[in-house]
């Protein structure tokens, strides 16, 4: 919960951002970093275990704006990417399981939500901003990262994520 405070900041400024097709960015890390989280039903997900898929993996919460106009978005997203084999996985910063809960019912997002109520993860991935995401390829690899909201759908970003697949179907 410590984590969550020292972001409050950054997300009423995101929040104030409009979202629009923003450039994803080549991802300058050197390695991608480690993820282990739970679902909302308890089953623990590792990033390992997406290899061979295109992921996105995105930090978020329910109090920020962008995160929220996004979401419609990265659904259409998953209908987009059609037969490649792509999973979005949506990290919750640090919110209690009952708040998520309570937005899942209303959003509806029709990808995996993680939990990290500690915001553990926060600082591995060296999140500052909401929404965070990060593109990583069938070789399990971060090639992409954008800070703020966007149109996930956008036929520029749907052709970005499928070159990234194994085979590069498209």
């Amino acid at each position: 919960m410590k984590y969550v405070s020292k972001f409050l900041a950054l997300l009423i400024f995101s929040s104030t951002m409009a979202i629009a097709v923003a450039d994803l960015k080549p991802y300058t890390g050197k390695l991608t970093p480690a993820l282990q989280l739970p679902d909302l039903k308890g089953k623990t997900h590792n990033l390992q275990d997406y290899k061979n898929q295109v992921v996105l993996v995105q930090f978020w919460a329910t109090y920020c704006p962008p995160c929220i106009k996004e979401m419609p978005s990265m659904n259409r997203l998953m209908q987009k990417m059609g037969d490649t084999p792509f999973t979005i996985l949506a990290i919750n910063m640090g919110e209690t399981q009952n708040e998520v809960e309570q937005f899942v019912t209303k959003v509806k997002p029709e990808f995996t939500i993680l939990m990290d109520e500690s915001g553990e993860s926060i600082n591995q991935w060296q999140v500052f901003a909401a929404p965070s995401s990060f593109i990583i390829g069938a070789d399990g690899k971060v090639h992409y990262t954008l800070y703020g909201g966007t149109e996930w759908d956008s036929d520029e970003i749907v052709s970005t994520l499928k070159k990234l697949a194994p085979a590069n179907k498209e």
